[in-house]
């Protein structure tokens, strides 16, 4: 068996050779094996956060296997199935109907809004529960599907709460807004836009580039010449940090703000010293402030050998509220499953999560960051 595993494992990525070993160790024992996808980018300007978000479904399969999962008398062994969608809503579309066909009982993903919306109509057909662990775009959910669910606040939350930050600070009143071209740097940046018009700042324009971008400084020489108090960036650290880190080389003074998916543990490495002008908001606890995001910190890190970026407690959770769904329906029938996700009362990492009529979070919680000495640090956490 150890040359059988060792010479498979040899022709296969490493995150897809750690979920063989794990399944065959132990799917020996097994009355069923039972897949669960995890979809993310994990090729690409954002794989990092990607690979986040598929550590910590596996660590959650990993978790469970160990303690063992026993539905309705059989013995359960939990598979990864993993899927890269390259951050790309066509190619997204095709993983969800592979998925499908590879028969999942549920998902976790997508990464991006823009690619969670599109895939959520494939998992709606074929009546599996789709549980996002970062997609923070309203419409998500608002679709009028029974399988969609997250585990973050949205941005309907999210941008109003960094609109209120820039109010607050007293000498943020002229703002310039610029967003990624994607659903979830539109999303953020307009429901930014909408609440920072309703507490009477200024927003002097609202321009977009692209999440493939790397060049901005044509976009930021003309918002300069605004001469903002702030500008509002909508996208992701692989962007927004080389954007204020350019920001910086033409002289501008604005504070950058931004949205969950610039503020990672890589940004101050993507933006440099320019990190420390940045505030951004994440849409979910503080790992810190977590229940139990010191003791997953802890795992996590002597799992992968460093500490998470931002995502990887919630795919954990996500990953453990299927199961949940699974011991409480007493079936592995993905129909049932899903009849069981609207009784959801999850005690896990994050704390409890619990889901409306759409599936969002009853009770979401938007965190505030700086960055000092290149170090993210609290700010402020808001329990929505």
């Amino acid at each position: 068996m150890a040359l059988q595993v060792s010479f498979i494992c040899k022709f296969l990525p490493r995150s897809a050779a750690m979920i063989v070993v794990a399944t065959m160790a132990t799917s020996a024992q097994a009355d069923e094996v039972v897949k669960i996808g995890s979809v993310e980018p994990v090729t690409g300007g954002i794989a990092h956060l990607g690979k986040d978000n598929e550590n910590g479904a596996l660590l959650a399969i990993e978790d469970i296997n160990k303690k063992g999962l026993t539905i309705n008398g059989k013995k359960v062994v939990l598979q990864l199935d993993t899927q890269d969608d390259q951050a790309d809503p066509r190619v997204a579309t095709q993983v969800a109907q592979k998925l499908v066909d590879d028969k999942v009982v549920a998902v976790v993903g997508h990464l991006n809004s823009g690619t969670s919306i599109p895939a959520s109509k494939i998992y709606s057909d074929a009546g599996i529960v789709q549980i996002s662990p970062s997609s923070t775009n309203p419409a998500y959910t608002q679709q009028g599907f029974k399988t969609t669910y997250r585990v973050v606040a949205t941005d309907a939350q999210q941008g109003p709460a960094l609109a209120d930050f820039a109010k607050k600070l007293g000498n943020i009143r002229r703002v310039a807004i610029l967003d990624d071209s994607t659903a979830y740097g539109q999303g953020l940046a307009s429901e930014f836009e909408k609440h920072a018009k309703e507490l009477g700042l200024t927003v002097l324009s609202h321009d977009a580039t692209s999440d493939k971008a790397v060049d901005f400084r044509a976009v930021l020489t003309k918002i300069k010449s605004e001469n903002p108090d702030a500008i509002m960036y909508g996208g992701t650290d692989a962007t927004g940090g080389p954007l204020a880190k350019q920001a910086m080389q033409l002289g501008l003074r604005a504070k950058i703000l931004g949205g969950d998916g610039i503020c990672t543990e890589s940004l101050s490495n993507l933006a440099g010293e320019a990190a420390n002008n940045i505030v951004c908001s994440q849409a979910g606890g503080d790992i810190a402030k977590m229940p139990g995001g010191a003791a997953f910190q802890a795992k996590y890190k002597a799992r992968f050998g460093h500490v998470i970026e931002y995502d990887a407690p919630f795919a954990y959770d996500a990953v453990n509220i299927v199961a949940d769904a699974m011991v409480r329906a007493a079936s592995t029938d993905p129909s049932k499953i899903l009849a069981a996700m609207p009784s959801t009362r999850y005690q896990g990492v994050i704390g409890e999560t619990s889901f409306d009529s759409k599936g969002d979070l009853q009770h979401g919680v938007i965190s505030l960051y700086r960055y000092i000495g290149g170090k993210k640090t609290l700010l402020d956490q808001i329990t929505m």
